[in-house]
């Protein structure tokens, strides 16, 4: 089945063809979300009489085609209205990371001069009205949770929904005739951005509809699919892949309750595909490994025999042939393991698709072993997002797969990744220098380097930018080698430094609950994590794990000392992006003093050798 209506040019006319497609339908519904306990489903005709209302409310207070309108909020019902709501009076949408502070809040609504915002709830109001004074453009605030006491200039949804309506009812031609072309840009999303000040990322209608519909080809989904969504709808990934993406297809979005209750909302609300990041995959593994080994025994046993069997056959099968007896201990293993694994992410799923940072290869290679497949794709906010993803029929782990269709590629002579399609964006918001500076003769410089195999599947090497160079003039990509580091059991996160350096250096978060373990075992008595390392045998593993590894290196790719950090790299400490990639220059910024003392004491023993 796939898209509803394969012909619409913009975001508006893809919300009509699938609103009038289910009209009436009151079995079927887009969206579903957890209330008092359970989830409950919000029907297509509701949905479309609440976004025409909110719209007509727009229309009302002013907001004219081509003005900014942004949206400050977590994953909701509200959040899918008001962006259709603003599309379909032609204004562009703006939206933001509920994690972000006031200060760069204000920035991003100065820099687009945003006329409206619809905020989440009263934390987020709190932030508007702080920086309100220094928003000259600011004149509308629609807040979604219901307003307890009425406030000036402010107004909450539900009212908005009602004016809007009567609005509607006096005025039936009111949203008739807005005009929206293709090209008209219907989003600006501000890149989180790990240096400078966030840009503003312009795509149009057509930017996201044809990567939509290239997308669709990919992945097959239908009315029969459903999702849960629990990536940040701010972000590119999210927005295209699961909301656009799967409305137009008329599968249903659950709507996880947050990042922590993931697994069990998964096996509540029974999805067939899920939008991630590698991140979850860490913590998914450790706990299928630890429920594993937990009862020790046969069942131990057993689970890594169904492992080894599935990374046999899936060996035999990408050569060409599977032979019987190992397609036989295949069928028992997924008896034994596979399917009670598959249970507990609610029994029907049928792919994981992985974006936002690099998978690492054994990861994907123990999902798969699991009967669990995962789909790694590849592109950037600047794209509208996604230009590359491995195909159902042939996954290749390492790589982010082909392109979709309408995605050319070429490899610069330095290695870049440059990108030429109808999926581009049409620039920065008021940024003709930053603009000029990747997009040249009708391709796109992504600042990744990469290299396509004899397959034509493209495999990203690193960030052009996260290239060190050491004070020998070595050029090293860090993301192998911190691919190295997180295979240990032992390590939670890590990042390796040297920039102008004589040598690396590696920032290593630990998995507290493997050292905790670890102590329990060795009756070393620390109970914090700085007791934990600071403690010699502790350290000794971090030491034997670089010291094996180095192995593997060339001299100058050698990590020839470590950091071991007390607190993890979150999005709370202002480490991590959104989208859950490190924030290098922080990092470094926040430990410059200890890397500096490594550094110092290590070159005291160069020199004197």
């Amino acid at each position: 089945m796939g898209l509803i209506n394969p012909d619409f040019q913009t975001l508006p006319e893809l919300f009509t063809s699938v609103f009038t497609h289910f009209r009436g339908q009151s079995d079927k519904f887009p969206i579903s979300r957890k209330i008092n306990g359970s989830y409950k489903s919000i029907s297509y005709d509701s949905l479309e009489e609440d976004y025409r209302n909110l719209a007509a409310y727009l229309k009302h207070e002013g907001i004219e085609p081509g003005d900014r309108v942004a949206i400050l909020s977590e994953n909701r019902p509200g959040w899918y209205l008001s962006d259709m709501a603003i599309l379909s009076v032609g204004a562009i949408n703006v939206p933001l990371y509920p994690s972000l502070p006031p200060n760069q809040i204000e920035y991003i609504l100065n820099n687009c001069s945003a006329k409206g915002i619809v905020v989440s709830n009263m934390l987020q109001l709190g932030k508007i009205l702080s920086i309100w004074q220094n928003l000259p453009d600011l004149n509308l605030v629609i807040v979604m949770n219901k307003l307890e006491e009425p406030m000036e200039d402010v107004i909450d949804l539900n009212q908005a929904k009602d004016e809007g309506k009567k609005d509607l009812h006096e005025k039936p031609w009111l949203l008739e005739g807005i005009k929206i072309e293709p090209d008209d840009i219907a989003t600006i999303i501000y890149t989180s951005g790990t240096t400078g000040l966030p840009k503003g990322v312009m795509l149009t209608h057509k930017n996201i509809c044809e990567n939509v519909k290239s997308c669709s080809t990919v992945i097959r989904i239908d009315e029969t699919d459903s999702c849960l969504s629990f990536l940040p709808l701010s972000h590119a990934y999210e927005r295209t892949g699961g909301y656009y993406l799967m409305f137009s297809c008329g599968a249903q979005i659950y709507l996880a309750e947050s990042v922590e209750t993931i697994s069990l909302n998964i096996s509540e609300s029974r999805p067939t595909i899920i939008f991630t990041v590698p991140r979850l995959f860490d913590r998914m593994k450790t706990s299928i490994l630890k429920a594993a080994t937990s009862e020790g025994g046969m069942k131990q046993k057993i689970f890594f025999w169904a492992i080894r069997t599935g990374e046999k056959y899936f060996k035999q099968l990408n050569e060409g042939k599977v032979s019987s007896v190992v397609s036989m201990q295949y069928g028992l293993a997924d008896k034994l393991v596979y399917h009670k694994i598959n249970k507990k992410f609610g029994g029907r799923l049928r792919y994981f698709v992985s974006g936002g940072a690099a998978l690492p290869q054994k990861t994907g290679e123990f999902f798969q072993a699991l009967g669990i497949t995962i789909l790694e794709g590849f592109g950037l906010t600047e794209t509208s997002p996604v230009t590359h993803i491995n195909r159902p029929d042939k996954v290749k782990f390492g790589t982010v797969g082909p392109p979709v269709k309408n995605v050319e590629i070429q490899i610069a002579e330095d290695g870049e990744i440059m990108l030429k399609g109808p999926n581009i964006m049409k620039g920065y918001w008021k940024d003709e220098a930053a603009s000029a500076e990747v997009l040249k003769n009708g391709w796109f410089y992504t600042g990744d380097i990469g290299e396509i195999d004899a397959d034509g599947y493209l495999k990203i090497t690193d960030r052009k930018k996260h290239i060190i160079v050491t004070s020998g003039g070595k050029n090293i990509a860090p993301l192998p080698i911190e691919n190295l580091i997180l295979d240990s059991p032992f390590v939670d996160q890590v990042m390796i430094v040297g920039e102008k350096k004589p040598f690396l250096i590696a920032l290593i978060v630990p998995d507290y609950q493997k050292l905790k373990e670890f102590a329990a075992e060795h009756k070393i008595t620390a109970t914090t994590n700085r007791q934990l390392i600071d403690n010699k045998e502790i350290v000794q593993i971090f030491e034997k794990l670089l010291r094996n590894l180095s192995r593997q290196l060339a001299t100058h790719e050698k990590v020839r000392k470590f950091l071991l950090v007390e607190e993890a790299f979150t999005l709370e400490n202002g480490l991590m992006t959104p989208t859950l990639k490190l924030k290098r220059k922080e990092i470094i910024k926040k430990f410059t003093p200890e890397i500096d003392n490594l550094y110092n004491a290590l070159n005291m023993v160069y020199n004197t050798e």
